[in-house]
């Protein structure tokens, strides 16, 4: 594995310094599974830390407005406090009694209004980052977003010991953090891409997917265990997490094989041209002969490979599902009676987390079935079409008592975040490396942009909606869920067909090719 059979590096990037260390450390170069390794845990923590950021908003919206009875979303915006109001001054230190403005009347639509900014500018963003990440250097486009990310997840936090009142602060510290956090998804898919071929991707990327609802539960339960310390916090140290994080990624992330020179033995045995031929998926995803002449594909063009357009827009409908869990679950929870009690806010965060724990098996099941069947449009749709009735028991028994709520809740998270797992890993890398871009890998990133920018975009709305809707009842937001994830399904219904009609087709094809083969023994 000299130095003579080096392939033509990628001179835009250089190995990082905790590779070089670790070989240092063995006294030899790193094999191709142990750079596999390296990204699979790297990218894994890099993303938790993305949505451990993320989820503390949801969890501490009940201490910043505990008492709002108005849910509904209302334009224009509030007009910004200098300081505290001065009926509620003497309360808004308390944990108990909310932080001004958020504690008003219309607290709640403040809230909501945080989201919806939050998440219009992280879609928006996506679509940039995409483009981006197909022409710079992902491992520094990564570390500028987590430290991003970090500082401004802080910075919410930092208005609790600053005593800010001021909406417009909060609006646009949420604003820029969402820009920032839209440089993760299409990074992280991006390099595992790169280093993963299609076969058993589905079960790969399913288990990793993980990293969600990992982040997850680590956020909700940092945020609600930090609460009594004061809310600030809750932003304070998940904002200082994934700041850690994006060193790690800086020091130790290997964007793709080329970058590091790690090459599989197979690889090495014949010429490029014949392994290009002969190993399949075996070989690296990316093919070394032609690194130096690819060109990233332009955003138009990513669109209009096929099946980009129906699993994004089917994305757009299950993220809308998957982030009205993700932010108004644990208020749900703790303004729903269950057994006639109402959860305080640590026990509401807490219980939430059963969604996400529900979500971490559904990914990996809809990873490993879709590998199983070759089949990623069936897969989606079907959990799509079960997440129909599980929403709605969820609703009508989830009030019976605590272990029936966590039981539904789990089944929920199951099907919500299964397919919604299946369409932002596998899928997308399926496309981004698809047979129409001629083995270019340069699409991975804009690919992954467009599906998970367009699902983030119904991940906007889906908030922004229940913020109106719960305001008249909670039973009309999940009827808006479960047509949610029925169109979501109806969107794959030709790529369905297509799959179906593929495999009667290959069945056929196989009972043919056995018969066959019997016929030449009865003629000897």
């Amino acid at each position: 594995m000299g130095s003579q059979h080096e392939l033509p590096a990628d001179r835009s990037y250089s190995k990082p310094l905790g590779i070089r260390f670790l070989e240092y450390i063995k006294k030899e170069k790193l094999s191709y599974e142990s750079h596999q390794a390296i990204v699979l845990i790297v990218t894994f923590f890099a993303y938790a830390s993305y949505h451990a950021t993320r989820k503390t908003t949801s969890i501490v919206k009940s201490a910043l407005d505990p008492q709002s009875s108005d849910v509904g979303l209302k334009f224009p915006w509030r007009i910004t406090y200098l300081s505290a109001p001065a009926e509620s001054k003497g309360l808004s230190w308390a944990l108990g009694d909310g932080w001004a403005p958020f504690n008003g009347s219309d607290g709640t639509a403040l809230l909501g209004q945080l989201d919806v900014a939050f998440l219009s500018v992280y879609a928006l963003g996506m679509y940039f980052s995409g483009h981006m990440g197909d022409r710079m250097n992902l491992r520094i486009f990564l570390t500028v977003g987590m430290v991003g990310t970090g500082l401004f997840t802080s910075l919410f936090g930092a208005g609790y010991w600053a005593k800010i009142h001021s909406f417009y602060y909060y609006l646009i510290v949420q604003m820029i953090a969402g820009l920032f956090q839209s440089t993760g998804w299409p990074s992280v898919v991006a390099v595992v891409g790169k280093w993963f071929g299609k076969k058993k991707r589905g079960l790969i990327m399913g288990i990793w997917n993980a990293h969600t609802s990992v982040g997850n539960i680590t956020g909700s339960l940092i945020a609600s265990a930090l609460l009594s310390y004061g809310w600030g916090w809750s932003f304070v140290v998940p904002g200082l997490l994934i700041a850690f994080m994006g060193l790690v990624v800086f020091f130790f992330l290997p964007v793709s094989p080329e970058s590091v020179g790690a090459y599989r033995e197979e690889d090495e045995v014949d010429s490029l041209r014949k392994s290009e031929e002969e190993e399949g998926v075996t070989e690296p995803l990316l093919g070394s002969n032609t690194e130096l002449k690819e060109k990233a594909v332009g955003f138009i063009e990513a669109w209009k490979i096929p099946g980009v357009a129906p699993f994004a827009f089917c994305l757009f409908f299950a993220k809308l599902v998957a982030y009205t869990f993700l932010y108004w679950l644990p208020y749900y929870i703790s303004h729903t009676a269950i057994e006639g009690k109402y959860l305080s806010n640590e026990a509401a965060g807490n219980l939430s987390t059963f969604f996400d724990i529900g979500g971490v098996l559904g990914g990996i099941l809809a990873g490993h079935i879709s590998d199983r069947l070759d089949a990623r449009a069936i897969t989606a749709a079907t959990f799509m079409y079960c997440a129909i009735p599980a929403l709605y028991f969820y609703r009508s028994y989830g009030h019976v008592s605590v272990v029936m709520n966590v039981a539904l809740m789990f089944i929920c998270g199951m099907f919500v975040n299964g397919p919604y797992a299946l369409i932002t890993t596998a899928v997308s890398a399926d496309l981004g490396t698809h047979s129409s871009l001629k083995g270019s890998s340069k699409a991975l990133a804009t690919v992954t942009a467009i599906i998970d920018g367009t699902g983030s975009v119904g991940a906007a709305i889906g908030p922004l909606l229940t913020g109106y809707i719960s305001a008249e009842s909670w039973s009309a937001v999940f009827t808006m869920l479960m047509g949610a994830a029925l169109v979501a399904g109806l969107l794959l219904t030709r790529l369905v067909v297509a799959e179906v009609a593929a495999r009667i087709s290959e069945s056929r094809s196989q009972g043919g090719s056995q018969t066959g083969s019997e016929a030449p023994e009865l003629d000897v």
